[in-house]
């Protein structure tokens, strides 16, 4: 049975793209992915192909693949990311704690890095799920201090 799918493109599209490329905010791109996989249009496709292939959060790479399968194309998933799933994050990471007193808690830590880098922050807040605070502060503490 083939689903009948929009050939237009959104009247929202550029709102869409613009979202669909936000690097601060998983929750925003993955919305954008599940709208744009209702038209199968080539713009839309691009878009969620670029999605597929190079965001950095795993839940919103499977929502592409998904919408892009279901559009008919013949696409891969991509393998998930093992390591820095954004450039330099360890080294980031690093900084921010070095950056902060000697004594400062996890809390300290958390907050100036979502302040600092809140797309590291929201990226592997996606990424990890319920897992994140724990993986967080694990990373914290193997991090040397000053």
């Amino acid at each position: 049975m083939s689903q009948q799918f929009n050939t237009k493109l959104p009247e929202n599209y550029a709102e869409l793209k613009r979202a669909a490329n936000r690097t601060a905010n998983w929750k925003e791109r993955l919305a954008a992915v599940e709208e744009l996989g209702n038209y199968k249009h080539k713009q839309t496709i691009d878009v969620l192909l670029h999605r597929l292939e190079n965001d950095p959060v795993y839940q919103v790479q499977e929502a592409a693949f998904e919408k892009l399968v279901d559009l008919g194309e013949d696409v891969e998933m991509p393998p998930r990311r093992k390591f820095d799933l954004i450039k330099d994050t360890s080294k980031v990471l690093v900084r921010i704690k070095k950056s902060l007193p000697r004594d400062h808690s996890y809390e300290d830590f958390k907050v100036k890095l979502q302040k600092m880098r809140v797309d590291i922050y929201d990226t592997y807040k996606g990424d990890k799920g319920d897992d994140f605070d724990r993986w967080l502060e694990d990373t914290w503490k193997s991090i040397p201090g000053k």
